[in-house]
């Protein structure tokens, strides 16, 4: 291959839009650039850079926890004789330069914050051979001492960024496409558990940028004429929907370019963001899904996390949204560093108020003290903080609440977190069920369908709460560590449940794909 070739790693089970942007800025400079999904595992992608001979590879480090998956990586690539340069940029790898260095040292740089101009300078000078270790933005190991150069300012304009490199669009639901997008970067909110301020904030710059709506609704309707999609996952932190100006203008364009008839999309904000007439002009021209930040259903908890609001406005936010049939999923930590039983209790409350109904299903969490963040601080301080460096936890003050929160995850793992668990089961079959009302004609079964799912939802959030309820009653009290016959009953009834209500949805899966499948056949 070309000697201006430039490798990526990175997770790509949607596009990688951090990348797309290195990628994209690269080709413009006239750089060859590939890009391997990480998940190939270090044999396949051993034997894809060695097929390549790249100039560089660059390693997309976006979630802490991976580090050292990473770092296996990278000593097996190393091992076996890759001796060109080594680069990592992320959330983490800048707000921790010198622990990564320390973790992965056969890494030969780091690319700090936003990172495109930066990248592309580094790859410029590492193909006319020149000294690199001058660049703004890039910290690197010299010796024994790590060195941080000054930091490159944020581009203040984020469309003078070329549209960003994207791999062949995927199926999204019933043969529909699918892409993600941007309408800016950054957020104004400072909450506690979150780096998206702190990694804005340390270069100059603003630290929220909002694109043009001309130049976003283009980049949709060229993704539509070129690569078929009809589904647009907003990816901002916090979309601009509190800028009314900017809201207005993007809907008049959705709907001057006939967009608005073809497309669904989705966007993340705060629940105080959330309003009837915005909400409803967005529905109007596709919106129909909104990410809610919802974290917590106390005010005390809200208050930790610094999120500047009260729970009533998030039960305020979900109304509208149920009102004007807008399908919502949302965040939610049942369990932060101050939580109590009846802090647990109060937050199961919560959930039975937004979505015991079968709105949305059921989730839960625990906060975790992401670098960077005023809660990792706060429990450093404390003394609090355990584990090792990228990989730190916490413990309950009330050592109960570990025992509680150890089982809640043993019992619904399977539900919550996996990838055909009932939440992501339930989420998705809301989703298909409003891909095919959009594309499809009107029938008369989808609306029986769209009723199960429905009750499916409520049935398994009611058994959710009442069981967590159960549970921590079990563990606040002091004979819990005698109760283990009654906990091995509700964890294999937990299974039990979770099968069958998995079962009831996959019935509607396949009801919904041959009805469409019928339809296409009718319409070909």
């Amino acid at each position: 291959m070309s000697n201006k070739l430039v490798c990526f790693v990175a997770f790509e089970e949607q596009d990688n839009l951090g990348i797309g942007y290195l990628a994209s800025v690269l080709l413009q400079a006239g750089f060859d650039i590939k890009i391997i999904d990480f998940r190939l595992g270090k044999e396949d992608i051993l034997e894809r850079l060695d097929l390549y001979s790249p100039l560089l590879v660059g390693f997309s480090i976006i979630f802490q926890y991976h580090i050292e998956d990473f770092k296996d990586l990278i000593n097996h690539l190393r091992d076996n004789g890759m001796n060109c340069h080594f680069s990592a940029g992320g959330h983490y790898p800048s707000l921790r330069y010198n622990e990564l260095l320390q973790i992965i040292p056969q890494l030969d740089s780091v690319v700090l914050f936003e990172g495109e101009y930066t990248f592309l300078e580094l790859v410029q000078s590492i193909y006319a051979g020149k000294d690199w270790k001058y660049i703004d933005g890039i910290a690197y190991r010299e010796n024994s001492s790590i060195i941080a150069n000054p930091l490159r300012p944020l581009e203040k304009d984020l469309d003078n960024f070329p549209l960003p490199v994207r791999q062949p669009s995927k199926e999204y639901a019933l043969g529909k496409k699918y892409a993600t997008i941007l309408a800016g970067r950054g957020c104004l909110y400072d909450c506690s558990f979150c780096s998206i301020r702190e990694f804005y904030s340390k270069p100059a710059g603003p630290v929220k940028r909002v694109r043009r709506p001309e130049m976003v609704v283009r980049e949709m309707e060229l993704l539509q004429e070129h690569k078929d999609c009809s589904i647009f996952m907003f990816q901002d932190d916090d979309f601009p929907v509190a800028r009314k100006k900017w809201v207005t203008k993007f809907c008049e364009l959705l709907t001057e370019k006939g967009l608005s008839e073809r497309i669904l999309w989705k966007i993340n904000c705060r629940p105080d963001e959330v309003e009837a007439d915005t909400c409803e002009l967005m529905r109007n021209c596709g919106l129909f899904l909104v990410y809610v930040g919802i974290e917590s259903g106390t005010d005390d908890g809200l208050l930790l996390m610094n999120k500047r609001m009260k729970a009533e406005t998030s039960i305020e936010a979900v109304n509208i949204l149920k009102q004007l049939g807008i399908d919502y999923d949302y965040g939610f930590m049942l369990f932060d560093p101050s939580s109590t039983h009846q802090s647990v209790f109060d937050n199961l409350d919560f959930l039975e108020t937004i979505c015991g109904g079968g709105s949305s299903p059921i989730t839960f969490c625990k906060m975790l003290p992401y670098a960077g963040t005023k809660i990792e601080l706060e429990l450093r301080k404390e003394g609090r903080l355990k584990g090792r460096t990228g990989f730190y936890d916490y413990d309950f003050l009330d050592s109960s609440l570990n025992y509680l929160y150890s089982f809640m995850v043993d019992c619904f793992g399977d539900w919550i977190m996996k990838r055909d668990g009932l939440l992501n089961a339930s989420r998705w079959a809301r989703y298909y069920l409003t891909v095919y009302e959009k594309y499809f004609p009107p029938n008369l079964i989808v609306r029986d369908l769209d009723k199960a799912v429905h009750e499916i939802v409520s049935q398994s959030n009611r058994y959710f709460i009442n069981t967590a309820r159960r549970l921590v009653s079990i563990f606040c009290s002091n004979d819990y560590q005698e109760s283990i016959d009654i906990l091995g009953v509700v964890k294999d009834d937990v299974s039990t449940k979770h099968s069958e209500y998995r079962m009831e949805l996959g019935e509607v899966f396949d009801s919904l794909d041959s009805l469409s499948k019928q339809e296409y056949i009718q319409l070909k």
